[in-house]
Order: structure tokens, then C-alpha cells, then sequence
């Protein structure tokens, strides 16, 4: 779990012990909370994200969503030990509506308004590797290690992790990644571009944070602005974006973050940005 300062915190209340929540200095910190099981993901779990990722997205004291693992871990994807005790889904059909429900957290954290920071003190596999993936950045411990475990599972892969997967390494790699289910150390992830950063153990919480409590101190509009850009960068052509950062340099211009910014520029200070 991380931890931050402890003024200005206000714990959040998810219904659902195995998530935590609370608002820390304008960082939203989400944490799994099984670390019995690696957090792997349970109905609740699965709920509660489904639930709070976009309530954080619309709170206004939020500036950057930071989600973690208790207990040394991100999160090793689905319970199979509950898999292996419900056996086959009742209906094709009705695992396909739990399904698509369920990809609507990957969905809603890749279109959440506000960065979202992935910090994996351990393993993130299967869903919980697609859920690091659908996060805007990736610090990772360097004991971690991913991998996407679907293969061994004789199944093809949820979540997203194949779109972000390709889009962050590539074809190739993406594909041999998801055949071969190989372990990814944390070294060769962040060669990979699959994270951003690699700190040490001892450093992960700290860092974590510091990373998402930067941002969070952003200028919210042109995040959000940022954010939207990035994600039409992957799907829409050259022509198309050039017109939307046009559109959104120009309102971006008449709002009173960029003068406070100018401002604070010409008083060398650190502006205060007030998402107006």
C-alpha cells in the first residue's frame, strides 16, 4: 500500500475492504487489498473499481489516480482458486455480459480524465497486467516481474491487454509476450517500455507517490486536454489530431491557469493551478 503525508487526507469509504481509497495532497490512492492472494481480482474487487475509478476521475479535489497492491504485490489477475471452484460460466452469454462489464474498468481508466500512475510492488499478471497497461505510466520495484500468464490458463486474454500490450512494445513482441506467458523481470520491462521507471524496493511507496503528486499539482483543463490528445494519438489520423490540439491550444489560452502561469513564470515562482 502507499502511504503519503498525513495532512489533508480524507479516507473514502468503497464498500469493499478489499479496496482502499483515499484522496492524499490531490492524489487519489487506490489500493488492492488482498495480499493473501496477491489481489488477485474478486466480484467485489472487480465492483468497487468498476464503481470508484471514474468517481475519482469526476472528483475535483483529484488531480492524479494512483493505484497500487498491498502486501508486496499489483496484482496476479483473476481468483483461479474461485475459477476452479465454480468450474465452466453457467452460459457463453452470460459470461460475456460479466465480461463486457468488467472491461469497463480498463476502458474507464484509459478515458479517465486525470493521469493515472501504476505503482506494481510485485507481480502483475493476466488482468492485473492489463490493468497496469491501461494506466497512463508505470513505476515498478525491482524485485516486480509481469507476465501475462493466459496461455497457462488456456485462455486468449481479457482486459485490454493485447491493445495495450501491441501499442506499447509492438507487434512482435506483443505476441510472443501472450504466446510464451515468459516472465518479464523488471529490467527488461522498462527496456521494453512496458514502465516507466525502476526503483528499488524501499523506494517504491516514496516514489510512487512523488511521481502522481507532481502531476496531481498540474494544470487540470490542459491535462485533461493532454490526456484525450495522447489517447486519439493511438486510433486517429495526423490531419484529424492537428485540429483538436488547435481547438485546445486555443481554449487553453483563455483560461486562468495560463495566466497564472505566465505569471508565475515571470515571478519565478511555481504556479497554482485552480482547473479554471
Amino acid at each position: 500500500m502507499v502511504r503519503g503525508p498525513v495532512s489533508e487526507v480524507r479516507n473514502i469509504d468503497t464498500g469493499c475492504d478489499e479496496l482502499l481509497c483515499r484522496v492524499d495532497e490531490r492524489v487519489g490512492i487506490v489500493t488492492l487489498n488482498r495480499p493473501e492472494a496477491r489481489n488477485a481480482l474478486t466480484g467485489d474487487m472487480k465492483a468497487a473499481l468498476v464503481e470508484w475509478m471514474p468517481r475519482l476521475g469526476a472528483d475535483p479535489d483529484v488531480g492524479c489516480v494512483l493505484l497500487a497492491g498491498a502486501g508486496g504485490a499489483f496484482c496476479s489477475g483473476g481468483d483461479t482458486k474461485g475459477m476452479a471452484r465454480e468450474g465452466k460460466p453457467p452460459s457463453p452469454e452470460e459470461r460475456k455480459r460479466i465480461l463486457r462489464w468488467e472491461h469497463s474498468l480498463p476502458e474507464a481508466i484509459h478515458r479517465l480524465e486525470k493521469p493515472v500512475v501504476a505503482a506494481l510492488a510485485g507481480p502483475a499478471a493476466g488482468a492485473g497486467l492489463s490493468i497496469a497497461l491501461a494506466c497512463d505510466l508505470r513505476i515498478m520495484a525491482q524485485s516486480a516481474f509481469v507476465t501475462t500468464s493466459y496461455a497457462r490458463l488456456g485462455l486468449s486474454g481479457d482486459y485490454g491487454g493485447s491493445w495495450f500490450m501491441t501499442h506499447l512494445v509492438g507487434t512482435a513482441k506483443a505476441r510472443e509476450l501472450y504466446f510464451t506467458g515468459e516472465r518479464v523481470d523488471a529490467a527488461e520491462c522498462a527496456r521494453l517500455g512496458l514502465v516507466n521507471r525502476v526503483v528499488p524496493d524501499a523506494d517504491l511507496e516514496r516514489e510512487a507517490l512523488a511521481l502522481a503528486g507532481r502531476i496531481a499539482a498540474g494544470p487540470p483543463i490542459a491535462l485533461r486536454y493532454m490526456k484525450d490528445n495522447l489517447n486519439r494519438a493511438l486510433t486517429d489520423g495526423l490531419p484529424a489530431l492537428l485540429d483538436i490540439e488547435c481547438e485546445r491550444m486555443v481554449r487553453g489560452a483563455q483560461t486562468d491557469d495560463y495566466l497564472e502561469a505566465v505569471k508565475a513564470f515571470q515571478e519565478k515562482r511555481a504556479p497554482e493551478f485552480k482547473g479554471k
